[in-house]
């Protein structure tokens, strides 16, 4: 196998728009966990954002609706996941497991509603390149980064302002004790029930959002299995980023790098049977999950329940 394959110019700028969907997720799953959320509804999320964004597309023949609809159904979910797991501190997983189901019945259902049953389904207008002035006609990385779709400079600003916000402002500083030690927070001050249900809103949006990218810049339309795992993934990508948006980025691209690059595999040979090139990908990230694993330390609070009357 050469390096011009695995160098090829299209193979990457592939990769780069196949990651937006992961970077968006993981980023909103790293928000939340941050604050002290374990949000394991994300895959369901996901869907039902892909789904209400494809209907709402279809509905109004203009995606940037589609785009809002998705961002407002990952919000809603997520609230709601934070009223259950803040308000009335119930167990965060058992929770979010249930949201999943419900999630992924819901998208099942509203696209049934709205198209039917059809012998073939309905498609929307993808995302279309949006060349920046100057950069998009730098030699090489000119056509790769900055001939892409609005999503994803979108997603490079929301990964770069969540870092920033983390790590570089006192409002971060305070959502990131609010995981790690929420009674040291509430002493001083912290409102900590306030910050997980805000981290709820903002997370649930961005991973909305990510839903919400994946008609628009993957398929077109609205399937059943359209998230294919990508919340699973973006729970693994949190991990494997250290808790850090710059890391859970990191992985994105290399997670759909590889993706990528089995759909090129697949076109160059007929040898490889397609079901272990399907498989490749997630392959991947459980070796890398397994690998990633060894030293991370998750915030302290993370999917623990806070009250504030139990403090000693």
């Amino acid at each position: 196998m050469s390096w011009e394959l695995l160098l090829d110019p299209s193979l990457v700028r592939l990769a780069v728009s196949m990651a937006v969907p992961l970077a968006l997720a993981s980023a909103g799953e790293l928000l939340m966990e941050r604050a002290g959320l374990l949000n394991v509804a994300i895959e369901g999320i996901v869907t039902l954002a892909a789904a209400g964004a494809f209907l709402g597309a279809f509905a109004s023949g203009s995606a940037g609706v589609g785009l809002v609809v998705g961002a407002a159904a990952g919000a809603a979910v997520s609230r709601l996941l934070a009223h259950y797991a803040v308000a009335w501190r119930r167990d965060q997983v058992t929770v979010g497991l249930t949201l999943y189901v419900l999630c992924v019945g819901l998208a099942s259902l509203l696209y049934r509603m709205v198209v039917g049953v059809r012998l073939t389904p309905p498609r929307v207008e993808t995302l279309p390149p949006v060349p920046l002035p100057w950069l998009g006609d730098l030699p090489l990385v000119g056509d790769i980064l900055f001939r892409q779709h609005a999503l994803v400079y979108a997603a490079a600003a929301v990964v770069g302002a969540l870092h920033g916000f983390l790590f570089h402002t006192s409002l971060g500083l305070r959502l990131r004790a609010a995981g790690e030690n929420p009674v040291a927070a509430d002493t001083v001050g912290v409102d900590v029930f306030g910050l997980r249900a805000w981290a709820a809103l903002a997370g649930g949006a961005l991973v909305g959002l990510a839903g919400a990218a994946l008609p628009f810049t993957l398929t077109g339309t609205f399937t059943e299995g359209i998230a294919g795992g990508r919340g699973w993934i973006a729970l693994m990508l949190v991990i494997f980023g250290r808790w850090t948006p710059l890391g859970a980025a990191a992985g994105a691209l290399l997670f759909a790098y590889v993706e990528a690059f089995q759909f090129k595999l697949a076109l160059l040979s007929k040898a490889v049977p397609p079901q272990f090139l399907q498989m490749l990908p997630y392959a991947f990230a459980i070796l890398v999950l397994v690998r990633a694993y060894r030293g991370a330390e998750a915030p302290e609070a993370l999917g623990k329940p806070y009250d504030r009357e139990a403090r000693t």
